[in-house]
């Protein structure tokens, strides 16, 4: 058969494969958000089924969800499973994107007439081979359940490219695993799924799920009966069982689907063999290709020229039409389902509880978008604990919200929204601090508005109206206090903030074309009576984040000892000067973050005692180091705009990096009154 034919006569699954690949592409890459104007963010691990079956083993073992992974995951998870007990590996045969750039690269080197080299099924080198996937099952599925963090990000390949290498990866692996997969899978069909693939080694575990139900039977009753087993016991069975079953014996009999053959129609032409991805030698078959290899992909089926294969339960299952398209809507139905029910219901992200209550009542807070993954979980939950009378905590990171326990007896559950409530300040415009002497505030209020995050994005929405506003500024109250900054020549009344604060959606511009669009929900509830005047540099003030460090040394004593004194005080009574530069960027946060790191560099030179960001005199933002002799301007110029830093992490952690900030122009220096 021509490839034209094969690909014609198998249509389902190339539909599904290219067009699960196609709008991968489509959405991840931006070119969605290019032709629609508008486009919600994209999480490429959103529908992962690997990222569900370690969301919930690790729910298993620590009663927690990994990263951002929800119900959804889970559920996507569980239908693979499902699909996997009941038919086949349908995920790996009709949507795996990884599984689809192996069979493009596999056509690439056939069209390019370069030989594949060809590993034998039950090989010895075929066998030495597959462990590889179930050593990183184990490693993989280990380290999630441990850290509650995605680990199988550091390394997989689909997510390195999703994200841009972006994402959460370790580089090294990423670019390794990326390289293994595309050579591999041009030399060698299936390189990935056979060899590699974690998630093949899980699916081809379960194919033989009579076994793996024996399994947690026997472990099950072992714990009941006081002999208990730790969990990564288990997984090291799961995948050991897994890879034997998989290298001894190779041909699970209990799916519903098969490729079913007729013997009697059956030329042993080899074509069927040739054309699967897998080589499995379909002509040796009786009856039915109960391989563990076999997705249903259907190639076999469309390269036979004697319609003695087909899919289906029987050799008596009638038209062959309908029954080639049975594994694909099959995959659709499993998707489908697994999406209705994952957004059905949703677990708690973590459920941690603490302390000794008399009474236990809960509150239940929304829109915190700042819980959004396990990590964020755990950080709000140390906050909790030092909430007198809090006792325990659920969070729900998939649609941000989190269910507190607390003690009446102690505290209100008013109270601890008041704790919890992080007054926060926003930038909406740059303000010229010579544009006039004050600047008008307004006072209006606001409900579910109780993240710092919903302040950003209020922030946002008045940014892109083009007013005249330049910050806003939030108070706790039942309603919440949001003070608006403006230029005294506005006037904006209850219906303007009224519209702007209850918009249904942000829609931002996004660098590159096109819109990101962020759903948001807040109510507005009034503007109050009256208005006052600031002076700009209080406004400025308020609302600029200062930095300061101050350094210590190492010096000799009248008795030869040495003593760690700080600076300031070793420099006392010498002339000190300032070193500043000035430039208004110094307020974004990349530069925030970047300051600890260059001021750890340039401490390590004696006669550095300080590194300050300020507003100057002007009112402008200001990076300023203090300095004595021996230190010069010339060497502090020199020190920051060194392609390598030297960061000291402890004493003996001390790296050299690469520079968190570039200079370009040198400041000057003045002395200390």
């Amino acid at each position: 058969m021509s490839k034209k034919s094969t690909i014609t006569r198998n249509w389902p699954r190339y539909l599904l494969q290219w067009g699960t690949l196609a709008l991968l592409i489509f959405f991840l890459s931006g070119l969605a958000g290019k032709i629609f104007q508008k486009s919600a963010e994209v999480n490429p691990e959103a529908y992962c089924p690997f990222g569900g079956i370690q969301a919930l083993t690790t729910y298993a073992v620590r009663g927690s969800l990994p990263c951002s992974m929800t119900t959804l995951q889970i559920m996507m998870g569980i239908a693979l499973l499902v699909g996997i007990i009941l038919f086949s590996k349908l995920f790996c045969g009709y949507l795996c994107p990884v599984g689809t750039v192996q069979d493009l690269l596999s056509k690439l080197r056939k069209g390019l007439k370069i030989k594949e080299l060809s590993i034998r099924n039950g090989s010895v080198l075929d066998k030495a081979l597959r462990i590889v996937k179930y050593l990183l099952l184990f490693w993989i599925v280990y380290m999630t359940a441990t850290s509650s963090e995605l680990f199988c990000k550091n390394l997989d390949p689909y997510y390195a490219v999703a994200t841009g290498f972006k994402g959460e990866i370790t580089l090294w692996m990423s670019i390794v695993t990326i390289a293994v997969t595309l050579i591999g899978a041009f030399l060698v069909d299936q390189f990935w799924c056979r060899y590699i693939c974690p998630l093949g080694a899980a699916s081809n575990t379960f194919k033989f799920w009579l076994w793996i139900a024996g399994l947690f039977a026997l472990w099950f009753v072992l714990n009941k009966i006081g002999l208990a087993l730790p969990w990564f016991v288990l997984l090291g069975l799961f995948c050991l069982i897994g890879y034997l079953l998989e290298v001894f014996c190779a041909k699970p009999k209990m799916q519903i689907l098969h490729i079913v053959k007729d013997d009697a129609a059956c030329t042993d032409c080899g074509l069927c063999t040739k054309n699967c991805p897998y080589h499995i030698d379909i002509a040796a078959c009786k009856g039915k290709v109960n391989h563990v290899d076999c997705t249903l992909c259907g190639e076999c089926v469309a390269s036979c020229n004697r319609d003695a294969l087909r899919v289906g339960v029987t050799k008596k299952s009638d038209s062959k039409k309908v029954w080639k398209i049975v594994p694909a809507l099959l995959t659709v139905l499993l998707v489908i389902l697994g999406f209705c029910v994952g957004n059905m219901f949703e677990l708690p992200t973590i459920n941690e509880t603490w302390g000794e209550p008399k009474e236990i009542e809960t509150v239940e807070v929304k829109n915190l978008r700042s819980v959004k993954c396990y990590g964020s979980s755990m950080a709000f939950k140390a906050r909790l604990e030092r909430i007198a009378g809090t006792c325990g905590v659920k969070t729900y990171v998939g649609k941000h919200r989190v269910i507190i326990s607390y003690d009446p007896t102690v505290i209100t559950a008013e109270k601890i929204q008041e704790e919890i409530f992080v007054p926060s300040k926003f930038r909406v415009n740059p303000l010229d601090p010579q544009a006039a002497d004050s600047i008008k505030v307004v006072t209006i209020r606001t409900e579910k508005m109780g993240d710092k995050t919903d302040l950003n994005y209020l922030g946002l929405q008045m940014r892109l109206t083009g007013k005249k506003i330049y910050g806003l500024e939030s108070e706790y109250d039942c309603p919440l206090i949001v003070r608006v900054f403006m230029d005294p020549t506005e006037n904006l009344d209850k219906a303007w903030f009224k519209e702007i604060v209850e918009k249904k959606v942000l829609a931002m511009p996004v660098h590159g074309g096109g819109v990101k669009e962020t759903p948001v929900d807040y109510d507005f509830v009034k503007l109050e009576d009256g208005e006052r005047f600031v002076p700009i540099a209080d406004y400025l003030n308020s609302m600029f984040d200062p930095f300061q460090a101050e350094y210590r040394g190492k010096y000799p004593t009248a008795e030869r000892d040495t003593v760690i004194r700080k600076r300031a005080e070793v420099y006392e009574g010498e002339p000190q000067f300032i070193y500043e530069i000035v430039d208004r960027n110094y307020e974004k946060p990349i530069v925030l973050r970047a300051l600890p790191f260059l001021s750890n560099h340039i401490s390590r030179e004696e006669g550095v005692i300080g590194t300050y960001l300020r507003l100057n005199k002007d009112l402008l933002p200001s990076l300023q180091i203090r300095y004595a002799a021996p230190m010069t301007e010339a060497r502090l110029w020199e020190l920051m705009t060194m392609d390598k830093w030297t960061i000291t992490y402890s004493a003996d952690d001390v790296r050299v990096e690469s520079a968190r900030l570039e200079f370009d122009t040198p400041g000057t220096s003045y002395p200390i009154e």
